[in-house]
C-alpha cells in the first residue's frame, strides 16, 4: 500500500499501522482526540479498515478493532475536557508556540457557541477542532454528564463509522487500486468545513469593513474672543471642564457601578446554558 503524499511517512496512516499495528492506531486516536492536533485520524481509521479487511498486520476481529477504537477516543476526549476544567484561563492566556495555536482554541470556542453540546459530536468530523472543542467544554464548565453523553455519542459514530467505511470499501477492487487517492479524498473532505468556515468568516469582515461609517473630520473651532483681556487666544478644544461635584445626591449609575469588561471568569458561556 502507498503512502499518503499528503503528510510525511512517519505520519501516514499505512505507515503507522504497519509499524505499530493496533495499539499505534489506539494511541494516536487516544491523543488527537483531546491532546495533540495535526495527528492522522480520518485517514487513519479509514486505513486501518482497509487493513481489516484484507488481514494485514491487524490480526483482531473488526469489533474488537471497532470498540477499543471507540474507547481510545472517548478517553482522550476525557482527558481534554480535564485539562480545560483545570487549566482552562491558562490556556486561553497562554502565548502561541509550535504546538499550541490560540487561533485553534478560538475557532473550537466559536464552533462550541454556534452548536451547543452537539458540537462535540459534530467536531469528530472536524480536525483540529475534535482536539480542541473537549478543551472548550472544559473551561466553559459544560455539565459533565451532557458532556459524556455527547462525547460518547461522537465517539461511537465517528470511530465505528469511518473504520467501517474503510472495511467496506477496502473489499472494492477499485479502491484497493487507488487508496492513496482515497486517502487523499478523506483528507480533502475532512478539511472542507474548515475551509468553509474561514471564507465566511473572511466576507464577514470583508463586508464590514464596506458597511463601516467614514470616521466624520475633526471640525476646526474658530478663534474665540477673551472678554477679560480683549485679546485674541486660542482655545484647546480638547480642554475639559472640572467635573461636576456632587452634594446631597448620588453619582450617575455607571459611574457608582462599574460594569467589568471582558472578564473571562464571569462569561457564562451561552452554549452550556440549559444543559
Amino acid at each position: 500500500m502507498t503512502t499518503l503524499a499528503l503528510a510525511p511517512e512517519w505520519l501516514s496512516p499505512d505507515y503507522l499501522i504497519e509499524t505499530f499495528s493496533l495499539p499505534g492506531i489506539l494511541l494516536i486516536v487516544f491523543a488527537e482526540s483531546g491532546l495533540f492536533a495535526f495527528l492522522p485520524g480520518d485517514s487513519l481509521l479509514f486505513t486501518a479498515g482497509l487493513f481489516v479487511a484484507e488481514g494485514n498486520f491487524i490480526s483482531q476481529p473488526l469489533w474488537l478493532v471497532c470498540t477499543l477504537i471507540v474507547l481510545a477516543a472517548v478517553l482522550g476526549d476525557q482527558v481534554g475536557y480535564m485539562i480545560g476544567k483545570f487549566f482552562g484561563p491558562k490556556l486561553f492566556s497562554r502565548p502561541n508556540s509550535k504546538l499550541f495555536k490560540q487561533e485553534n482554541l478560538e475557532k473550537a470556542h466559536e464552533f462550541m457557541e454556534k452548536y451547543g453540546p452537539k458540537a462535540i459530536v459534530l467536531a469528530r468530523f472536524v480536525p483540529i477542532v475534535r482536539t480542541f472543542a473537549p478543551i472548550v467544554a472544559g473551561a466553559g464548565r459544560m455539565k459533565y454528564r451532557t458532556f459524556l453523553t455527547y462525547n460518547i455519542i461522537g465517539g461511537v459514530a465517528w470511530g465505528t463509522g469511518v473504520t467501517l467505511a474503510g472495511y467496506w470499501l477496502g473489499q472494492i477492487d477499485v479502491i484497493k487500486k487507488n487508496v492513496e487517492s482515497i486517502l487523499i479524498l478523506i483528507v480533502f473532505i475532512s478539511v472542507v468545513p474548515i475551509i468553509i468556515e474561514y471564507l465566511r468568516e473572511r466576507s464577514k469582515k470583508k463586508r464590514a469593513a464596506a458597511e463601516a461609517p467614514a470616521t466624520p473630520a475633526v471640525q476646526q473651532h474658530p478663534q474665540m474672543m477673551d472678554d477679560a483681556t480683549t485679546q485674541l487666544r486660542r482655545i484647546d478644544p480638547t480642554d475639559q471642564p472640572p467635573q461636576q461635584q456632587y452634594y446631597g445626591q448620588q453619582q450617575p449609575y455607571a459611574q457608582q457601578y462599574p460594569q467589568p469588561y471582558n472578564n473571562q471568569q464571569n462569561d457564562q458561556y451561552p452554549y452550556n446554558q440549559g444543559y
